[in-house]
């Protein structure tokens, strides 16, 4: 039976100081000054609306928040703040909560800080990517690794010890020694959560018209192995399969994606999942993607609301959960997707007769081998 799963919400403010070559998100370069009383109040306007859409979202406690872009640390505090009294006012918080906010290691974002910590942001997400002069250049980042690690400690003074990192490796010109270094670096400053990953070349990037000279997949490889042992280390496990946490330091807001639960996602080109038990009905939304389009559509922001079907929600149950080492429970499996387990358990009787997933009781997981060949594994239930 469908029961009603955790909510989040999810902020998209997508103004950036400048495009990054490698990025496919919702990001826009803006040379001028930034609307940022007017997004607000849009922002305010579609948080509203979305506690309207449902009433299983209107009645839910909200379990965390991520404010993401775009980069949102171009925002002034005060900004964010009005927000924040919004929301809270508005709905329900779950105590502690946790709220993110993702920055980059620009001079203008590191001088508010102190600021964001002040109003109540508790998670810093910074977009760090190297610490390398060469590979930031080479990747088109605007800052350096002094100002990186500047970053990183005024965070600290600030009070963020609940801070992520987030680092890219098989950059041009990166040699493996080179990647590992970065690691390290990043270690000296303690942080709860690292997020390291591969750089890829996606579609409707400058870097996919215009490809750099990348490192052979002979050297990521040997990245990677090297990465996963120093990483374990360092006392950072892989619960996810690009997110590293020290014990009990897990994203919360992440967690919720990977398993399964509902997010409420305001602002252009947010995404959402609501739930309705009561209907038997699980939706997909995304708002209006052009920040002007979104600005200017007072009366109706949302892009697409479409309805995940029964014989589709097995499959989007496994992208997710299968992500993260911990897997999922047949429980959790039946009463976030309203489906029978007898549904997927051939499948998974068959992936486990091929060591690829570990089934123990009601826990399913991939097994080590499995979670290498992810991609493969999913392919099994299409």
């Amino acid at each position: 039976m469908l029961e009603s799963p955790p909510l989040s919400l999810y902020i998209h403010i997508p103004w950036c100081a400048r495009k990054c070559p490698y990025c496919d998100f919702n990001s826009h370069a803006s040379e001028i000054e930034l609307p940022q009383a007017e997004y607000i109040t849009a922002l305010c306007d579609d948080f509203d609306a979305e506690l309207e859409r449902t009433t299983s979202a209107k009645d839910k406690e909200i379990s965390s928040i991520f404010i993401g872009g775009g980069t949102p640390s171009l925002f002034d505090a005060a900004s964010l703040e009005k927000l924040l009294v919004h929301i809270r006012e508005k709905s329900a918080l779950a105590q502690p909560l946790e709220i993110t906010l993702e920055a980059n290691p620009g001079t203008v974002e590191t001088a508010k800080f102190r600021e964001f910590r002040a109003i109540g942001i508790n998670r810093l997400s910074i977009g760090v990517q190297s610490f390398n002069d060469e590979h930031l250049k080479a990747i088109g980042r605007i800052h350096d690794g002094r100002e990186a690690r500047i970053a990183i400690e005024t965070a600290k003074k600030a009070g963020f010890d609940n801070l992520n990192l987030d680092l890219m490796h098989g950059l041009p010109g990166q040699n493996p020694r080179q990647a590992i270094n970065d690691l390290n670096v990043a270690f000296q400053y303690a942080p709860a959560h690292l997020s390291w990953y591969q750089l890829t070349i996606e579609p409707n990037t400058l870097f996919y018209r215009k490809r750099p000279s990348l490192p052979e997949e002979s050297l990521i490889l040997k990245t990677q192995d090297q990465g996963f042992r120093v990483l374990e280390d360092h006392g950072f496990q892989r619960y996810e399969v690009s997110a590293y946490a020290q014990h009990n330091r897990e994203c919360v807001h992440n967690l919720n994606y990977w398993q399964f639960a509902d997010y409420i996602g305001i602002g252009a080109g947010a995404h959402g999942k609501l739930t309705n038990a009561e209907m038997d009905t699980i939706f997909r939304t995304r708002k209006l993607k052009q920040p002007a389009h979104y600005l200017n559509n007072s009366t109706n922001r949302t892009a697409e609301c479409i309805e995940i079907k029964k014989d589709e929600r097995a499959l989007e149950f496994l992208l997710n959960t299968l992500r993260i080492k911990q897997g999922f429970s047949t429980n959790q499996f039946m009463t976030r997707t309203g489906v029978p387990f007898s549904s997927i358990e051939k499948k998974v009787e068959y992936l486990t007769s091929k060591g690829l997933l570990s089934k123990t009781g009601h826990k399913v997981s991939t097994t080590k081998i499995g979670y290498g060949l992810l991609n493969s594994v999913l392919e099994e239930f299409l």
